[in-house]
């Protein structure tokens, strides 16, 4: 089937700033044993086939059994955007989980479990270093991206990375990060849990 998306992407995730998953190429170990990690992505354009995705959200939730990522093993969810059509809940969810193949689909060898989708109200909002999102009962997450000394505005930026939203991620940590859906359990408002955001386009 064929497909594109483009939007933006907010990422909030249970280890300590900064996660050692990108920058050592997801063999670094995890800060806290084990890493829950919530990913939100908000379409602007895109389509699967000839079902339109404009406008609708999809986040991806789970766990990280660790010490590190390559160990594999993750469980994993979909909440999808609620305002979505059958078809469209499952491009979403074909697209999320990476059984659509792209950028998600590189990641298949390391899941262990999917343990499905469940539709919800997805708000997802931000600009420049501030950005969040948020499900009623489900995931409240809001991230701050570390503002760069030499351009006014913009966020230190980790880049070439082998990450699946982007090659090219802000660095933020998270001002809160709650999950509580589909059997994961996470709540975080301590202020040093890693974070990232950045656009996406995907295509498969």
């Amino acid at each position: 089937m064929a497909w594109q998306v483009s939007g933006r992407y907010v990422e909030s995730c249970s280890c300590d700033y900064i996660c050692l998953c990108t920058p050592a190429n997801y063999t670094g170990p995890m800060s806290k044993g084990d890493c829950r990690f919530a990913l939100a992505f908000h379409i602007d354009q895109g389509r699967y086939e000839d079902v339109r995705l404009d406008g609708l959200s999809f986040v991806v939730i789970g766990r990280a059994p660790g010490p590190n990522m390559t160990d594999g093993n993750i469980a994993m969810g979909i909440i999808t955007d609620e305002r979505a059509s059958a078809e469209q809940q499952q491009a979403l969810v074909a697209i999320g989980s990476g059984q659509a193949g792209g950028p998600m689909g590189g990641l298949l060898p390391l899941v262990g479990s999917f343990v499905g989708a469940t539709p919800g109200a997805i708000e997802f909002r931000g600009s420049g270093l501030s950005w969040s999102f948020f499900v009623p009962g489900l995931v409240d997450a809001a991230v701050e991206g570390m503002a760069s000394p030499v351009k006014e505005g913009e966020p230190l930026i980790i880049d070439n990375t082998g990450h699946p939203a982007n090659s090219r991620l802000a660095l933020a940590k998270a001002t809160r990060s709650h999950l509580h859906a589909m059997g994961f359990d996470w709540d975080d408002e301590s202020g040093r849990n890693n974070a990232h955001f950045a656009p996406f386009s995907w295509s498969g």
